[in-house]
């Protein structure tokens, strides 16, 4: 829905609002015109119903405002005394319709002195478990949300296990794009196993102000722009996805707009100087080896060498292909039982499939690609048969129908159009950024499928405040507790924060224990 679309749909809640409650304003002692005014109705609907005025603004808070709604239709017909469970029922049902009978046919008075209180120990239950899931949605919505690291593609520097903070206020919180959806959930309600969401309406897209942008080699939180799987469990190459609700991915901004990213033999250039990474990064890349005939034990590599990525053994050649940080190559590389080891570096001018922008006349691969420019917003570039792969999805999809703009692109001949007019340029509308694993060599990330817009942006990892070890065989084996309250970020290797935690707990809980004592 635009912008416009939004407003006349405000327009008509409102008008909805004043044919159903007009008369229960004036019940209440106030004017029938109040119940007209945007916003001001509201306002004043909460000191009918005695509760306090913000309250209002929780009504404009996406999926915070669907839990709110019935609870504010239930509160304005007990108002009017209909406290029975039958009431309840029909006013949620009806979606708040339920409140025109009461308005224009019921013969009710309103209670001035009505208790706020649950008349049942139920009641008292479902309200702390509905302002909790208030709370709960509006913190994870706009401040933090946890998220898992389910794949290796930043391993060392993220590992398979850990259980993250990530900040959605360092860039600016994004407000909610799908107007209904089940609250603190992504794209599918656990055990389920169906969407959590209503494809439509869909809100505009708007971020609040962040204090700090994106810069380059943060690791981000994002929204996988090509996702199509219908859920988490089954893929649909067809199958559209709203942009919140697209899966979570976490990779490394290794350029970001404006840049120009070439990668040469692996290594990464930034408008040609090597790409500068925090000391945590720990690089991973594939090698090949041959062993003096026999395989290696998984478990005993991940405890000598900290090798947790699984390995490939061919016994017929005694060949092995196996994932290693300089660190970790430089001590295996000596095993008794290694032969030879070398690292796996595509050769430039070999072609591999599936490689962005999928353009026959490039002939990249993941070790050797670029230049390419990341579009910045408010710069043109050249529209032409060359560029066209690079921004065909850009400004189709991207810029084009995830906004609600019908943009189509076609060749004819030599010449690219635009919605059927010829043009040589383009203006880019968002910032785009190039995310990449450290794990380069077992990394879904920008390299095949492309720039990632600022509008899938969910936020920033800033704590590890829990961790599985894996032991290298991908099941969860013990807790990694040097990991436990870590930081994300920083040069120096990350410093558990546990015991000053435990100590704060403990002097928390002796202050309350002897407050008690005390006051008794």
């Amino acid at each position: 829905m635009t912008i416009t679309q939004w407003f006349l749909f405000f327009l008509i809640i409102q008008i909805v609002h004043f044919l159903g409650t007009w008369k229960l304003y004036v019940k209440a002692g106030r004017q029938a015109w109040e119940a007209a005014i945007p916003v001001y109705n509201a306002v004043v609907l909460m000191k009918i119903i005695h509760r306090p005025w913000w309250w209002t603004i929780l009504l404009f808070i996406p999926i915070v405002n669907l839990i709110m709604f019935p609870v504010i239709w239930v509160e304005t017909i007990r108002s009017f005394g209909k406290h029975s469970l039958i009431d309840t029922i029909l006013v949620v049902i009806t979606y708040g319709f339920y409140i025109y009978y009461v308005n224009y046919m019921a013969d009710v008075t309103y209670i001035q002195d009505r208790s706020l209180h649950p008349r049942t120990a139920a009641g008292e239950w479902i309200s702390s478990i509905l302002f909790a899931v208030i709370a709960a949605t509006l913190v994870h919505t706009y401040l933090i949300q946890p998220f898992t690291i389910p794949t290796s593609s930043l391993e060392k520097t993220l590992l398979v296990g850990d259980f993250l903070f990530v900040s959605k206020f360092h860039y600016g919180a994004r407000t909610p794009l799908t107007a209904v959806a089940f609250p603190m959930v992504h794209d599918t309600i656990p055990i389920l196993g169906i969407k959590s969401y209503l494809p439509k309406p869909q809100i505009p897209y708007f971020r609040l102000p962040g204090f700090e942008k994106i810069e380059r080699s943060d690791i981000v939180v994002f929204n996988w722009p090509v996702d199509t799987m219908n859920n988490m469990y089954f893929t649909d190459k067809n199958y559209y996805k709203p942009i919140d609700k697209k899966t979570n991915y976490v990779k490394r901004a290794v350029a970001v707009a404006g840049d120009s990213l070439s990668i040469v033999d692996g290594k990464i250039f930034i408008n040609s100087d090597p790409l500068k990474l925090p000391g945590r990064a720990k690089l991973q890349y594939n090698y090949i080896g041959t062993s003096k005939g026999k395989a290696f034990d998984p478990y005993y590599l991940y405890e000598r060498y900290d090798i947790t990525d699984p390995y490939r053994y061919d016994q017929s050649s005694n060949r092995f292909v196996i994932n290693l940080t300089e660190e970790s190559y430089d001590k295996f590389k000596n095993h008794p039982n290694v032969e030879s080891l070398e690292r796996i570096i595509d050769s430039a001018g070999n072609k591999e499939q599936g490689l962005f922008p999928k353009s026959k006349s490039l002939s990249w691969n993941k070790d050797n690609l670029g230049p390419i420019f990341i579009p910045k917003k408010g710069v043109t570039t050249k529209l032409n048969l060359e560029t066209l792969p690079f921004y065909k999805r850009l400004i189709e999809v991207y810029e084009g129908s995830e906004l609600g703009i019908d943009n189509k692109l076609s060749v004819n001949g030599n010449q690219v159009l635009l919605n059927g007019q010829p043009t040589e340029s383009y203006t880019f509308k968002m910032d785009y950024y190039w995310m990449m694993g450290d794990n380069r060599h077992n990394s879904l990330d920008s390299r095949y499928f492309g720039f990632v817009p600022e509008n899938h942006v969910v936020g920033k990892p800033v704590f590890v405040w829990f961790s599985w070890d894996t032991n290298g065989t991908g099941i969860m084996n013990k807790i990694r507790w040097e990991r436990l309250f870590t930081t994300v970020s920083g040069d120096k290797e990350p410093t558990s924060y546990l015991p000053y935690f435990l100590i704060g707990l403990l002097v928390l809980f002796g202050y309350n224990f002897f407050k008690k004592k005390r006051d008794s």
